[in-house]
């Protein structure tokens, strides 16, 4: 590029509508740069141009300019439709739309064009809805653009400016073939403009503009380098593991204002962004795995100067204008000479001075020889100082902000330890209350039995004590009660059939369903006809009283030890002793 970034050319002399000039004087344009001062005259005649130029020389300016003039001088169509657009910029990338949405509105806030901004990874439905309500201009990327038009949101038919931004860009991003789709239906070459601009116009570049374009003026910028002039370009040669000392010792020797860190994969783009913010820079890192909305607040973050260094993959390399980007380290050497040359136009813009420093490595120094016959000079060699392969220490708010990590750890490691030993002690206080209360069921129940058998076997001396006490049991008696029912003898005289054990038919009921208050009288029946009958008493009702006392042996056994293994001993005849708690197993076939 010449050494004057501006030339002689202003914007007040072109012939522009009024209010277009009130936007570019707005946005402190006065002269125009070599590809706008090129480009601007043949456009505003209505023919189609082919411009090339440096990446950072005004190329979104001179289509912006060219294509509104247009649309604020000419009429529409006769037969156009409010949701049809008027003029259709297409954009490889989702941040190079940005920025061409951003320019637009900046240079038109005057001229009432309506502009819709479509590509993916935002709302679906609010970006179709904007199509619906009609727009003047749509600046897209191809995939989010087709998905609309083949749903008929909005048809190409009206379609009076087209513009290809990046041009060499869409073919290495596959988009070509969406692209022809979209010349092949516009209106017919001579109702439509067709603008193309690229940073370089390769053979494929020029093909599609012959074949789409209605006798193109090819308009390129003379330069003596494909690079800018002010940028001062060196390359290192480390060794793989050689380069993240590299990298953070050069960094903290230039201190550089604003930084691009490129590499060639998402997983090296996360790891340089994991080992700088270790070292105490405030980075962000920008890739395809990046949601949009997220790409969006990281940019502005960067251009806001509240993160010093972006590392990103090759999405960032393209159109991206980011003031006062001062260096830009390829840490992976691109494998692409075309995408070195964008790389290190993030830098050195309009006139500024910046440096770009290259790593070639083992895995991607194969790639020079390419980069260098492509912009036509040698990238000088820098040696490697020992020194810098030294693994530099933490910045001081580094340390800083690790010890507040740390606090907050430790605090949240408290907090959460503290919230642990609550919830512990509810959770126990919870469970354990229910146990106690077993317990203390479980407690009470071998009493009331103890209770309960005293006064069955005391029932000769004193019946009516016993007929209230087993009474006063009620409900809570159940399995002394049953202990005592079982002793009851079957004798001959009576005819009575030894009642048979079944489970629990509800609370305060017996075992074959019978209210307990009935079974505890039964059982003192019992006790009597037992004392008053024990002379007459038959061998099998002998054996009977004798299983039954195995099964009080049983019950006792039980209480002491908590097994219901027993072992059968003779009941003594003189004693009374109070009856134990029996066993379910004892209860259903001890009597037979």
């Amino acid at each position: 590029m010449a050494e004057h970034v501006l030339t002689d050319t202003f914007f007040e002399n072109l012939d522009l509508h009024p209010t277009l000039q009130q936007g570019i004087h707005a946005s402190g344009f006065v002269r125009c740069t070599p590809i706008q001062s090129l480009t601007l005259p043949v456009a505003l005649k209505g023919r189609d141009v082919a411009g090339q130029a440096q990446t950072g020389t005004g190329k979104t300016c001179a289509f912006l300019v060219a294509m509104m003039n247009r649309l604020l001088t000419r009429s529409a169509m006769a037969d156009r439709k409010d949701s049809d657009p008027r003029a259709l910029v297409i954009a490889p990338t989702r941040e190079l739309a940005i920025q061409i949405e951003k320019d637009a509105r900046a240079i038109g806030r005057d001229t009432g064009l309506r502009i819709a901004l479509i590509y993916g990874g935002v709302d679906y439905d609010k970006q179709r809805q904007q199509l619906r309500d009609g727009c003047d201009i749509i600046i897209a990327t191809p995939g989010r653009l087709l998905d609309y038009y083949k749903q008929h949101v909005f048809t190409l038919n009206s379609v009076e400016v087209m513009v290809i931004d990046e041009a060499d860009r869409m073919f290495d991003l596959g988009f070509i073939k969406d692209v022809r789709y979209i010349f092949r239906r516009l209106p017919g070459r001579d109702e439509r403009q067709v603008l193309l601009f690229s940073a370089t116009l390769s053979h494929r570049v020029l093909e599609l503009a012959y074949e789409h374009m209605n006798e193109a003026e090819k308009l390129v910028v003379e330069t003596d380098n494909v690079t800018a002039d002010k940028v001062r370009q060196v390359v290192y040669f480390p060794a793989k593991e050689e380069k993240m000392p590299l990298l953070l010792n050069l960094l903290a020797q230039h201190k550089p204002e604003r930084s691009i860190v490129f590499a060639n994969t998402k997983a090296a783009v996360e790891r340089i962004k994991e080992r700088l913010r270790k070292q105490g820079y405030s980075v962000g890192a920008l890739s395809g795995d990046v949601p949009q909305v997220k790409r969006q607040k990281l940019l502005q973050r960067f251009k806001d100067s509240q993160i010093d260094t972006l590392v990103a993959t090759d999405v960032a390399a393209r159109g991206l204008h980011i003031p006062h980007v001062s260096h830009v380290f390829n840490y992976d050497l691109p494998q692409d000479a075309e995408d070195y040359v964008h790389r290190i136009g993030r830098t050195a813009r309009l006139g500024a001075e910046g440096d770009a420093i290259s790593f070639a490595c083992d895995l991607y120094a194969m790639g020079l020889p390419d980069i260098e016959a492509y912009i036509e000079q040698k990238i000088p060699v820098e040696s490697i100082d020992p020194a810098m392969l030294k693994m530099p220490r933490p910045l001081p708010q580094a340390a800083n902000a690790a010890q507040g990590k740390d606090e907050d750890a430790s605090e949240g490691a408290e907090e959460s330890s503290t919230e642990g030993a609550s919830t512990a002690s509810a959770q126990g206080s919870a469970e354990g209350a229910p146990r106690k209360r077993r317990r203390r069921r479980r407690g009470k129940k071998p009493a009331s039995g103890e209770a309960g058998n005293a006064s069955s076997a005391n029932a000769p001396q004193k019946a009516s004590s016993s007929e209230a006490t087993s009474a006063s049991a009620s409900s809570s008696n159940n399995e002394a009660s049953s202990a005592q029912s079982s002793d009851k003898p079957v004798t001959e005289e009576a005819g009575d059939k030894p009642r048979r054990r079944r489970r629990r038919g509800g609370r305060g009921r017996g075992r074959g369903g019978e209210p307990a208050q009935d079974r505890n009288h039964a059982a003192a029946q019992g006790g009597k006809r037992k004392q008053t009958d024990a002379d007459n008493r038959s061998s099998r009702g002998d054996s009977r009283r004798r299983g039954g006392s195995e099964v009080d042996k049983a019950g006792n056994s039980a209480k002491s030890g908590g097994s219901r293994q027993v072992h059968a001993e003779p009941a003594s005849s003189g004693e009374s002793k109070p009856k134990k708690k029996v066993g379910f197993f004892r209860r259903l076939f001890g009597g037979r």
